[in-house]
């Protein structure tokens, strides 16, 4: 029987059933079998929502997507997946995070958060292995100037 998926280990991530322990039952009976599918934008996502509460993270993206990413807040389309890009391959997965850091915080201590929570995220929730996670710091945001949103809210004089 041919494989009917099309897509390719840059798309999707697979899981195999042995490693999550979900096709067993209690008496180590197989359940089912088959395949679990997660896309790379659900991984992204994953990613996402485990660095948003790191310390010294204050938004994820570049200047460009940071924008965009107000835009799309102001009308109820958060964009969970901005600042990060996934590499997903047979071997593991691969990540480039780009992030505004809040001064003040050791920019190597914000970075290794990011490194631990999008592994221990990822290997949790979707079993896959974390290979690399690169991390780069697009700007600093000052004690005071808060957030984007607050600035563009102030009135002009």
């Amino acid at each position: 029987m041919s494989d009917q998926n099309t897509s390719t280990p840059a798309d999707v991530a697979r899981v195999s059933p042995a490693s999550t322990g979900a096709s067993t039952g209690a008496t180590g009976s197989v359940l089912a079998e088959g395949d679990t599918t997660v896309t790379d934008a659900v991984i992204a996502k994953v990613a996402g929502l485990a660095v948003r509460d790191i310390p010294g993270v204050h938004a994820l993206g570049g200047g460009a997507a940071r924008v965009i990413g107000q835009l799309r807040d102001r009308i109820g389309q958060t964009d969970l997946t901005q600042g990060i890009a996934v590499d997903a391959q047979e071997a593991g997965v691969a990540f480039e995070v780009t992030l505004v850091a809040e001064y003040g915080v050791p920019l190597q201590d914000v970075a290794a958060g990011v490194r631990a929570a999008i592994s221990d995220a990822v290997t949790e929730l979707v079993g896959r292995r974390v290979t690399r996670v690169d991390v780069t710091i697009a700007d600093i945001v000052l004690p005071g100037e808060g957030s984007d949103d607050d600035a563009s809210a102030a009135p002009a004089v």
